[in-house]
């Protein structure tokens, strides 16, 4: 079955184009034109990748984007018109897993659409099959097959991307992963070359850093090595 792509975007050009090209390149597409019809979309047919302008009417991309990382892993790509750093990095840290700035190329978007999807995986993919590969660090476990993480008992609410740099981390706790290192973990060896992708392995480490403390963990288990990137101190 192809993929799902749900278009959270009021501008109806480029809702129009997006769907389109996506469409010819044998994804299945729904389109919301607001902020309140995109999350309630969202939550009735379950997309695989939600495409979410920052700018909407009334409930805002940043809300929606708020309110679905609450309830779903959802692979979302954000939509922005605004060009500034500030606005790219709100992006991430609300749970977006990449972004677009306006205007963009559509084999671009379509690019990203499909590496999105294929860092999430199938069930098979994610070793649903029972070929599942466990990490147990200090307070930490981590099931790569289910994709759970749990803190002293507690289950965290990941996106793909924080799960993948947990993992990470995990696989090598102790020793030090430079940036680009964990951006090869992320997005694959390509990273390097696409805008923006520096910044997201320090939005995600601040997020996943948030959630240990809320989870009643220590933060300070991911550790950031000055110059270098980013190490688990959790032992094991």
């Amino acid at each position: 079955m192809h993929e799902l792509i749900l278009i959270i975007e009021d501008e109806p050009q480029i809702a129009r184009l997006a769907r389109d090209y996506l469409a010819k390149n044998g994804f299945r597409v729904l389109v919301a034109g607001d902020g309140v019809s995109g999350l309630a979309a969202a939550r009735r047919e379950s997309p695989d990748l939600v495409l979410l302008d920052l700018l909407l009417p009334g409930l805002d991309g940043r809300e929606v984007c708020r309110r679905l990382r609450a309830e779903s892993a959802v692979p979302i790509l954000m939509l922005t018109a605004l060009a500034e750093d500030s606005d790219q990095i709100v992006g991430l840290e609300l749970g977006a897993d990449d972004y677009l700035t306006k205007p963009f190329s559509p084999a671009v978007l379509v690019a990203r659409v499909r590496a999105a999807l294929r860092r999430v995986g199938t069930p098979v993919e994610r070793g649903v099959d029972g070929g599942n590969r466990r990490w147990r660090r200090g307070p930490l476990t981590l099931d790569e097959g289910a994709h759970t993480a749990v803190l002293d008992g507690r289950p965290l609410r990941l996106t793909p991307n924080e799960f993948r740099l947990l993992v990470a981390l995990a696989r090598h706790a102790g020793q030090t992963l430079s940036r680009e290192q964990l951006l090869d973990e992320l997005h694959g060896p390509d990273a390097a070359d696409l805008p923006g992708f520096d910044r997201s392995v320090d939005s995600h480490v601040k997020n996943l850093r948030r959630k240990l403390e809320v989870a009643g963990g220590d933060p300070g288990l991911i550790e950031t090595v000055y110059a270098v990137g980013y190490r688990l101190t959790a032992g094991e």
